[in-house]
């Protein structure tokens, strides 16, 4: 279900899909969970659709990890790029929503890569906003936004065509410049 960036700003669990318009680099085509927002605390999010290429394994080489060593690692944001974060994501098949805990430990994150609902990501660096600031950016319109309610957003494989798929549920417009090429000269 699409929402406009006028309805409610209980953004929390939220996907933040970047406008077409939006040419930030840290930014551009970006598809974001929203994992917690308030009006006076700001946000704090990660990109679900920009993977490294890298497994947590890649990353902690000196550790016993089981499990968690093949976990994949993606660029969550431009902020704090320098550091490995685990995420586990629950889908609530119910409710259709997901739950995101972010900064949990290797003990934690490795129980959880068997769990059943729950996708264990690494992130390095994450999105956020201060008090605000993502209100602002959404009066601009810079993000579409959506409610999470597919468990599919985490799937690895997804991640070069879901800002495509999910823009394109905005309306033709927005299909139009979703599937056109990022260099219309090699078209």
């Amino acid at each position: 279900m699409r929402e406009s960036a006028s309805t409610s700003l209980q953004l929390a669990g939220s996907i933040l899909i970047a406008h077409p318009s939006l040419l930030d680099p840290n930014f551009h085509k970006s598809v974001i969970l929203l994992a917690d927002h308030s009006a006076t605390a700001g946000g704090f999010g990660l990109i679900v659709n920009r993977p490294t290429g890298k497994v947590v394994g890649d990353l902690l080489k000196e550790s016993e990890l089981g499990h968690l060593a093949r976990v994949p690692v993606l660029a969550g944001g431009p902020v704090q790029t320098d550091q490995l974060m685990l995420v586990a994501f629950r889908w609530h098949p119910q409710s259709r929503r997901l739950e995101c805990r972010h900064h949990i430990s290797l003990e934690e994150a490795e129980k959880l890569t068997t769990a059943q609902h729950h996708t264990v990501r690494g992130f390095i660096g994450y999105s956020g906003w201060s008090t605000g600031q993502l209100e602002a950016e959404l009066a601009q319109r810079s993000w579409l936004v959506s409610k999470a309610d597919q468990a599919e957003l985490l799937e690895t494989e997804r991640s070069p065509r879901i800002w495509r798929e999910l823009t394109s549920t905005f309306g033709p417009w927005f299909k139009l410049v979703a599937e056109a090429p990022d260099d219309p000269s090699a078209n």
